[in-house]
C-alpha cells in the first residue's frame, strides 16, 4: 500500500473502469477528474490525518507492483449517512477478486488507522454487495444500522471498534 500519487488517478480510472467493479458506485465508470481529485484528497487526508485510501500494489502475480485499486480509511465524505465518523473503504479491479486482497490490506489499513488515534471506524455497505459485506464479516465488524442512500439503495453500516 501506499499514498496515492497523482499518477494513480490514471491507474485508478483504469482498473475500475468495469460495470462490476462499478455496480455499487453509481453503476459507471466515473471521469479521470473524479480520480484526480480523490487521489487528491487522500494525500492531504495522510499529510494532515496520518490515514487516507491507499493505492493497492499487487503482493504477487503477473505483474508485481502493479495497481490493483485501494483500500483505507478517510472522514466520512457524504452530509447524510455517518457524518463526523470515519470510514473505511475497498475497491479492487475485477482481475483482482477472490484473492483475500482486499481483506489482507484493510487489515494493514486498520493498524494504520488504530496508529494514527483512531477509536473507532464504520463502513457504508450496499445490501447487495454480497462481497463487500463478506469483508466486513472477515474484519469482525458488527452491523449497527440499516439506511438508504439519497438515490433510495438500502444498505447498511457497520463499526469496528479499534
Amino acid at each position: 500500500m501506499r499514498v496515492p500519487t497523482h499518477e494513480d488517478a490514471y491507474h485508478w480510472h483504469r482498473v475500475f473502469d468495469h460495470p462490476e467493479v462499478m455496480e455499487f458506485h453509481g453503476g459507471a465508470s466515473a471521469e479521470v477528474s473524479v480520480y484526480e481529485e480523490l487521489t487528491a484528497r487522500q494525500r492531504r487526508h495522510h499529510a494532515e490525518l496520518g490515514f487516507c485510501l491507499w493505492t493497492m500494489v499487487a503482493p504477487d502475480g503477473p505483474v508485481t507492483g502493479e495497481v490493483i485499486g485501494f483500500t483505507g480509511a478517510q472522514p466520512w465524505p457524504h452530509a447524510w449517512g455517518p457524518v463526523g465518523e470515519v470510514e473505511i473503504g475497498w475497491r479492487l479491479g475485477r482481475d483482482h477478486w477472490g484473492r483475500g486482497y482486499a481483506t489482507q490490506a484493510a487489515l494493514a489499513g486498520l493498524d494504520e488507522v488504530r496508529a494514527a488515534g483512531v477509536r473507532h471506524v464504520v463502513a457504508m455497505v450496499d445490501a447487495r454487495n454480497a462481497r463487500s459485506l463478506a469483508v466486513t464479516e472477515r474484519l469482525g465488524m458488527e452491523r449497527v444500522e440499516t439506511f438508504a442512500t439519497p438515490t433510495g439503495r438500502r444498505g447498511h453500516c457497520f463499526r469496528l471498534e479499534l
